[in-house]
């Protein structure tokens, strides 16, 4: 059974930094790995997704500059190190990893996802 498992979510005021760590379990071989957030009322946003080689998709423009993306093959983690936080950064974050290495567009019911972990920014 595959699990994938987030961590380090919580309040943080703006201005401040928070890491976020997903682990999967049960999935072998190669295989890419995504964060994702959705904020109330809004549409589930992609932040990265990052190929099993260490390749990385672009970041969106809400994100880039202050949100990095990394990953340790050999424990299957994938962490996201978020920096100069703002409140609009408040959302549910998700970690998801894909059957294959392919990164997409569109991730959905057929990739493995993470239960969410809050986070939340206060000006």
């Amino acid at each position: 059974q595959v699990q994938v498992v987030e961590s380090g979510g919580g309040l943080v005021q703006a201005g401040g930094s928070l890491r976020l760590s997903c682990t999967t379990i049960g999935i072998v071989g190669y295989y890419a790995m995504g964060w994702f957030r959705q904020a109330p009322g809004k549409e589930r946003e992609k932040i990265g997704c990052m190929y099993s080689n260490g390749g990385i998709t672009s970041y969106p423009d809400s994100v880039k500059g202050r949100f990095t993306i990394s990953r340790d093959g050999a424990k299957n983690t994938l962490s996201l190190q978020m920096n100069s936080l703002k409140p609009e950064d408040t959302a549910v974050y998700y970690c998801a990893a894909r059957k294959f290495d392919v990164c997409v567009d569109s991730w959905g019911s057929g990739d493995y996802w993470g239960q969410g972990t809050q986070v939340t920014v206060s000006s």
